[in-house]
């Protein structure tokens, strides 16, 4: 039977020599991600059925990163319960203070994810993990609960949407615009559980982190998970961040999808998602007139290092306009603190702007960057949906990080060019 790149690595998780679109079926995890909001209810899940123990502590990762430092007394009690549970099961891939990162960024980072893996997490976002062509998605604390104590997982095998990339991206075309444009053409549910399988020659010249934050976003189009194909960027990837051994799965020639969309990267231009849904999108020369009033970048999307360097390249120079808050937060420790040695962190201080210590902090409403009633940000984050970072009439435009350095530098949602 012919399969889709996922149902082949779910097959393979299951023991089974195929699946197909719908089975249901339980597959062996590679990984059990939890994160300071959402681990505490999975912990408590596992103490309610008598749980004494996790399957594997080193195929557990906990990393405290939404509220952390933790910013009032609920989150400081979050993350005890979280660091309590890591001390007593002994949890290899605990990540606290002073170690974390924003948890998706953090995980192939450190080597955690490789191709072929099956991860679940108790966090939306989880399909990151796709650009490593592993299947990765996320899940409520109940079945994370279930998963750290049984090392297993039931899944609906999903269906495909094939996207075949072709040509090369124009400067300042990001992965971020791609699958902006993508969300924007099918709608928020026009992937509605099933794969976001990409593919073709376009592939080739998007980098490692554009793979990761265009997998980050499937699930902003109803994905059940995004996925690459494993190349020689992605083996190089590996290389460099683990030790663990990968497996490679191809789709087979001829295997079924619901719909196929071709894409000419060449013909993109950076491209803006209005509120309040990541479908609504514009390309900058749609914009028209918009003040703003705060910037955002960093998060599990557009924390990385080449989004820094993005940030960076538009901000150096220039100044962060009077009245306007520009906020940057490195997605892990070792982003930071190669932003410092390549003076990145210099350049965004001195155009006016903030450096935060890395958290989730304000793409989620948390902190570090809420907004008040009418206020207008210009944020690299996921998610636009009403009062996703405040006040409920406040308004968030989602951009690439040199749309957003731009607009902090014009006070207004400007491409690039506007300000080079």
């Amino acid at each position: 039977m012919a399969m889709t790149m996922t149902q082949k690595i779910l097959a393979a998780a299951a023991g089974l020599e195929s699946v197909k679109a719908g089975q249901l079926i339980e597959a062996d995890l590679s990984l059990v991600l939890g994160n300071d909001i959402t681990s505490p209810v999975a912990i408590h899940e596992m103490e309610r059925f008598d749980q004494k123990g996790v399957f594997d502590k080193d195929k557990i990762a906990l990393v405290l990163d939404h509220f952390v430092p933790n910013k009032d007394i609920k989150s400081a009690e979050h993350c005890k319960c979280v660091r309590q549970f890591a001390c007593a099961h002994e949890i290899t891939n605990f990540f606290d203070v002073g170690e974390m990162g924003i948890e998706h960024a953090l995980l192939p980072e450190k080597g955690l994810v490789v191709a072929g893996d099956v991860v679940i997490g108790a966090d939306s976002h989880t399909c990151t993990y796709g650009a490593l062509g592993a299947f990765s998605t996320g899940v409520g604390s109940t079945d994370m609960a279930a998963g750290m104590a049984t090392g297993k997982a039931w899944f609906k095998v999903p269906s495909a949407i094939r996207f075949v990339l072709t040509g090369k991206p124009a400067p300042f075309v990001t992965g971020k615009d791609i699958i902006l444009h993508i969300i924007g053409m099918i709608g928020v549910d026009g992937a509605l559980y099933q794969s976001m399988e990409f593919v073709g020659d376009g592939i080739a010249h998007l980098s490692m982190d554009d793979r990761l934050c265009i997998a980050n976003m499937a699930i902003e189009a109803g994905g059940k998970n995004g996925i690459f194909p494993v190349d020689e960027k992605t083996i190089a990837y590996m290389e460099e961040h683990s030790i663990r051994p990968y497996r490679v799965f191809e789709a087979d020639p001829d295997a079924e999808y619901t719909a196929e969309y071709t894409i000419d990267l060449s013909t993109l231009r950076p491209t803006v998602s209005f509120p309040h849904l990541p479908e609504n999108t514009h390309t900058i020369d749609e914009v028209g007139e918009i003040e703003i009033d705060q910037v955002v970048i960093g998060s599990c999307t557009n924390g990385r290092m080449e989004d820094l360097r993005a940030a960076a390249q538009i901000l150096k120079g220039k100044k962060v306009k009077k009245g306007l808050r520009c906020i940057v937060i490195p997605a892990t420790q070792k982003i930071y603190l190669q932003a410092i040695e390549e003076g990145l962190v210099q350049t965004f201080i001195q155009a006016g702007a903030i450096v935060s210590t890395p958290t989730c902090g304000p793409c989620l409403g948390g902190y570090m960057g809420i907004l008040a009633a009418g206020e207008r940000c210009v944020s690299t984050t996921n998610r636009n949906f009403v009062g996703r970072m405040g006040h409920v009439t406040s308004e968030i435009y989602l951009a690439s990080p040199y749309v957003a350095a731009a607009s902090a530098v014009t006070g207004k949602i400007s491409g690039p060019e506007s300000v080079m």
